[in-house]
């Protein structure tokens, strides 16, 4: 919902365009970039439902612009997915599931998810990811809550704080003691603040999965 993720998501998906198709080739996109202070009121506000309506008038938009397929460039938004999927005729390709995915592809069952408090707290997104045989962990609520707050404070205003990296570190490197054997990334900011050389265990960035996933759907048979 923040350009700075928007900005990851556009490069992300062009690079990968055309290193598949060569030459000059780039991705054909329509779309929305949402003025991210109103979602994020609603968000505070607990206003799902009106989040939702803003959200699939913008899907909406995008279809008629001639898309083939719709991205959610957020993982907490995916909480109104449905109120999404319902608007359109075109498929959702969904976060979770492209993340579920991709542990799965790499034998992992047992992995730790870092994200707003929404994400990690609530069944939207993690019972998407234990329904594909995934055991979730999350950090204790201590823990939750700065990994909430730096999402808000500095990573959706582009500050990266080496503070919070060091934060983030101590988190990923607590929950991998206690087994998890691998760690999503489950906010598209995440990935401005660390990287797998940050994880001791391997780092599942949504934001470049969906991004990925988004141009193998595009460019299959």
């Amino acid at each position: 919902m923040s350009w700075e993720s928007t900005t990851l998501y556009y490069r992300l998906i062009n690079e990968a365009t055309r290193e598949r198709r060569g030459g000059f080739h780039s991705a054909p996109i329509a779309m929305v970039s949402v003025d991210f202070a109103e979602i994020e009121a609603l968000q505070r506000s607990g206003d799902w439902h009106a989040a939702g309506a803003q959200l699939a008038d913008d899907a909406r938009a995008i279809e008629r612009a001639g898309a083939d397929v719709l991205l959610i460039c957020t993982n907490t938004m995916h909480k109104v997915a449905g109120a999404i999927a319902e608007a359109i005729d075109i498929p959702l390709l969904h976060l979770a599931d492209a993340t579920a995915e991709r542990i799965r592809a790499d034998g992992l069952d047992r992995v730790a998810l870092l994200g707003t408090r929404f994400t990690m707290a609530e069944m939207f997104y993690r019972g998407r990811l234990e329904a594909q045989g995934l055991t979730v962990d999350v950090p204790n609520s201590g823990d939750m809550d700065l990994v909430h707050e730096v999402i808000f404070d500095e990573l959706c205003q582009g500050v990266i704080n080496p503070d919070s990296r060091a934060d983030y570190r101590r988190i990923i490197d607590a929950l991998a003691a206690d087994g998890t054997q691998g760690v999503i990334a489950g906010c598209t900011e995440i990935g401005m603040l660390v990287s797998p050389e940050d994880c001791p265990v391997p780092l599942y960035d949504t934001t470049m999965i969906h991004a990925q996933a988004a141009v193998d759907w595009a460019l299959s048979d």
